[in-house]
């Protein structure tokens, strides 16, 4: 199997969809994860036999496996505006709101997002849930520094937080911040009450970013194991 491929049919499946929202001579956002990486694989595979097509990578895993394809790299200057970021989520509602960030690198892939006009994001039918925060919590990016001021204000707002650890001792992102993983007691429903949850963990100081991307999707291609893709897109967007 090649780097980049998948066991889940899926996956494979979501990945193959989504190749063929991209424009010859795009300038596409390649996310981070398993959805992502099989994207990347489909996409090198089109590279190959002739399609033109840059990426910007939201990871040095993503970057790499883009090399490997032939995919050039560009970066994100104050002139380029990336036409997709195709990428992976771990919680996905009915309205497209997103949990992202087990694999550490949702700070990037803000940036990136930020950076396109469409983000289209590839699930498994198991990542569908009615409320945020049904499966788990949410990441918080944040500076070494403010890690003990981050934990206090985390906790009065009523979350969890947890350093992520690596090999016993805690992980550092790739902009060399700690990572908290954030609990909830419940899921959220309310979209308006997680946006007020967003906005003051933004605001602790030391706070870099969280992984909650939340009307941010424009589409979200779901890959069933028969081989289907179902399309979620947003509301009010055709």
């Amino acid at each position: 199997m090649s780097a980049g491929a998948t066991n889940d049919p899926g996956v494979a499946a979501a990945a193959a969809h989504a190749v063929e929202l991209v424009p010859a001579g795009a300038k596409v956002g390649l996310g981070s994860g398993r959805a992502a990486s099989a994207f990347i694989a489909e996409l090198g595979a089109r590279r190959r036999r002739g399609f033109s097509v840059v990426g910007v990578p939201t990871s040095e895993a993503s970057a790499a496996l883009a090399r490997s394809f032939g995919i050039p790299l560009i970066e994100i200057t104050e002139d380029v505006e990336l036409d997709l970021i195709v990428d992976g989520a771990d919680e996905v509602t009915p309205t497209l709101d997103l949990v992202k960030g087990l694999g550490a690198a949702f700070v990037r892939e803000r940036i990136v997002t930020a950076a396109a006009r469409r983000q289209v994001i590839l699930v498994g039918p198991e990542k569908l849930v009615p409320a945020l925060f049904t499966t788990g919590g949410f990441p918080v990016e944040v500076i070494p520094l403010a890690g003990g001021l981050a934990t206090r204000h985390l906790k009065a707002l009523g979350a969890v937080p947890t350093v992520r650890l690596e090999g016993g001792a805690p992980l550092r992102s790739v902009n060399g911040n700690l990572i908290f993983d954030c609990a909830v007691a419940a899921p959220m429903a309310d979209g308006g009450a997680v946006r007020a949850l967003q906005a003051a963990v933004r605001a602790i100081p030391g706070v870099v970013d969280t992984g909650l991307f939340l009307g941010t999707a424009e589409r979200v291609l779901v890959g069933y194991g028969d081989g289907r893709v179902e399309v979620l897109t947003r509301p009010g967007h055709p």
